[in-house]
């Protein structure tokens, strides 16, 4: 068995150009055709793929939105052990999206707005769902601690994790590894 990864479908590739462009330069200063451009095709090739760069906005951050909670709620149903294991897992599952996923994050910080009422509104849903599902891992851990307070430190370490695309280099192992000792910090805040 193979353990390389699959090569990037062609809507995967437009979608990836799509949010580093959009990070650059943001939704208004790029165009389809430099879309497509980026990933060797017309820019009225792109309709094959997608509606438009509404469509393409929306599919990012909804995107992004489903796999973080899907991705939270697997690391939850995978954990064994003691709540301090399943809060780790879920801190290393948002550090490697915040790093591997700077652009998305740029573009969530930028263009959440430009999105139509229903694709926003299912973006913050799935989000809450995602705070929620933190909220119930640390809670677990501190149960003395006000559910109001918990949710705010989740809100908080979400805050330090995604600034990764305000960061200097420091290399992937080390930011890693900070981020890491940042957020349990915070979380051991609620002990205090």
């Amino acid at each position: 068995m193979s353990t390389r990864a699959a090569a990037p479908t062609r809507r995967e590739q437009i979608l990836n150009e799509a949010a580093r462009l959009f990070a650059e330069r943001g939704f208004h200063g790029v165009g389809v055709d430099e879309i497509g451009a980026a990933v060797g095709i017309s820019g009225p090739g792109l309709y094959r793929h997608f509606a438009g760069k509404e469509a393409m906005l929306a599919e990012l951050l909804v995107g992004i939105s489903e796999r973080l909670l899907t991705g939270g709620r697997h690391r939850v149903a995978e954990a064994t052990g003691d709540p301090a294991s399943v809060l780790a897992s879920l801190i290393d599952g948002h550090i490697d999206f915040a790093l591997d996923d700077r652009a998305l994050i740029t573009v969530h910080d930028r263009e959440l707005d430009r999105l139509r009422d229903t694709d926003r509104k299912l973006v913050r849903q799935l989000q809450r769902q995602y705070v929620e599902l933190w909220v119930e891992v640390v809670r677990e851990l501190h149960p003395q601690v006000p559910q109001a307070e918990v949710r705010i430190c989740v809100h908080a370490v979400f805050g330090l994790l995604n600034s990764t695309p305000h960061l200097g280099q420091l290399g992937r192992e080390a930011t890693e590894s900070l981020l890491r000792r940042v957020a349990h910090g915070a979380f051991g805040a609620l002990s205090g």
